[in-house]
């Protein structure tokens, strides 16, 4: 079954689920990074972007947040646009660890293997595969501009939360020693992890993170720019990746409640792909246990059921093009 939903119905759903889960207090700000930790709690903003570049938002969808572990979904998709999804999958892997998102225990159960680029010692591996190999201002110039062309606008670390990242990585900074130890870093390691760690600390707005989950969602061509960003061909990877560990070992439970691939940050930013439909996004500080935005992961899991956007359903949702009015 198709059903075609329009502008006014997103906007519409995006009110209610914001309206829905507004007075929700559930959850506690990132403590282990002190600029996370003092971010005010009650902060919350919904945005979707859709085929034809139309962003509608509700709510703090301009409050610049830090991206934190959402970062990993383009640093992968960059490095499967440099060299290729099959490289990725050889040099990394996309196997759900089914454990926490900085766990040094997966590495070793995977037989030295960081498993998906979206968890901490994956994405530092992606992060050493970035070109040009040995240059650290050219990998973070890369990574920078891929994912500003994702989000169709400018990102800029936040200082204060750079160093407070750089300040407390002491468990990434495991990680990368010990994926050096297992040939599974690529470049020198320190600056990988400093790239991971920056990467991490870039300022996002919701409403650029539903921009670039459109991007993916248009396969690859961003819709506010129309300039492509990657190949089409890169949009089920990356999705299939967001749908299996986007949540951690939370994942399963949100996949089975809303079919809806989507990729989580401890700065309370949510991106969530609808292929072929729309991007969408939700901020909200306050994370579960394990962490993911307790209000952020309500509110799309609202729109999932208001709009039909479960990938597992029947129905297969297009948005609609407005009726031109009559002369």
């Amino acid at each position: 079954m198709i059903r075609k939903i329009d502008k006014t119905s997103v906007g519409e759903a995006l009110r209610a689920a914001y309206d829905h889960c507004k007075t929700e207090t559930g959850g506690k700000n990132a403590d282990y990074i002190p600029y996370l930790k003092n971010v005010a709690q009650n902060l919350f903003g919904i945005a979707a972007c859709l085929p034809d570049g139309t962003l509608l938002t509700v709510g703090d969808t301009e409050f610049r947040f830090g991206i934190e572990s959402v970062s990993k979904v383009p640093t992968a998709l960059l490095a499967m646009e440099q060299y290729s999804d099959h490289e990725v999958l050889r040099k990394i892997g996309a196997d759900a660890t089914g454990l926490p998102f900085n766990s040094i225990m997966a590495i070793l159960l995977e037989n030295d293997h960081p498993s998906t680029p979206l968890v901490n010692a994956g994405a530092i591996s992606a992060c050493s595969m970035i070109k040009p190999v040995g240059e650290s201002a050219g990998k973070w110039e890369s990574i920078v501009n891929f994912l500003t062309a994702l989000a169709g606008s400018p990102v800029e670390v936040i200082d204060e939360l750079y160093r407070s990242e750089s300040d407390t990585n002491f468990n990434n900074r495991s990680i990368a020693w010990l994926l050096k130890n297992y040939g599974r870093i690529y470049d020198d390691p320190m600056m990988a992890l400093d790239l991971y760690t920056r990467q991490c600390s870039l300022g996002v707005t919701a409403s650029q993170l539903a921009t670039a989950a459109a991007t993916i969602a248009n396969g690859g061509v961003n819709p506010t720019t129309g300039k492509r960003v990657f190949r089409a061909e890169l949009t089920p990877r990356i999705v299939s990746l967001m749908a299996t560990v986007g949540f951690y070992e939370h994942t399963g439970d949100w996949l089975f409640q809303t079919g809806l691939p989507a990729k989580s940050g401890v700065g309370g930013g949510i991106m969530a792909v609808v292929p072929g439909v729309m991007g969408l996004a939700a901020f909200a500080p306050p994370l579960d246990a394990a962490g993911n935005s307790v209000k952020a992961q309500k509110a799309l899991a609202f729109l999932a059921r208001q709009l039909e956007l479960n990938l597992f359903g029947t129905t297969r949702c297009t948005v609609a093009e407005p009726v031109a009015a009559k002369a």
